[in-house]
């Protein structure tokens, strides 16, 4: 695997998993000390906006035009979130956290993330997962909605019930 990183900002990369396991969209970051408490490690919240950071990275980079809906009356409203931690993180980890498609129900899509931190061997220090409603705004508020076409054909090659299918 190849991650671009640039003047130590964190960068995109993605790469395709072994034939076994189900591609993932993966987002470097280097943890800074903005991002950790007196102890040294890193914030429990921080896990969550990366997640978040995640999600938007993956529209821009797979589904523009859904950015330009979001202009508009798209909402992509986040349902529900949640984060086990397995180890702590610390000041200048280099932290992968890799975006799948878990589930996807009309209007409703699961993501599961999953963070490493890399090294040999990466170790898996947390695992999460988002359910993000697709709303539009309308005149009475709202309302649940369609997911746009060009997230669906993205996150399509994603799912996670994808691994070790031909």
């Amino acid at each position: 695997m190849t991650v671009l990183t640039a003047a130590g900002r964190p960068t995109v990369a993605w790469d395709a998993a072994p034939p076994t396991a189900a591609p993932v969209f993966r987002y470097r970051h280097v943890v800074s000390f903005e991002e950790t408490n007196l102890v040294g490690n890193t914030y429990f919240s921080r896990h969550l906006s990366w997640q978040g950071r995640c999600r938007e990275l993956f529209l821009r980079q797979h589904a523009p035009s859904v950015l330009d809906e979001l202009t508009r009356d798209l909402r992509l409203v986040t349902l529900r979130v949640e984060c086990d931690y397995y180890a702590e993180i610390f000041a200048f980890d280099e932290i992968d956290v890799e975006m799948s498609l878990d589930s996807k129900d009309r209007n409703r899509i699961g993501l599961a993330f999953s963070y490493w931190r890399s090294g040999h061997p990466r170790e898996l220090v947390a695992r999460g997962r988002q359910l993000v409603g697709c709303m539009r705004l309308g005149e009475t508020g709202l309302q649940p909605a369609e997911t746009p076409p060009e997230l669906e054909t993205a996150l399509r090659s994603y799912h996670a019930n994808q691994a070790g299918q031909a």
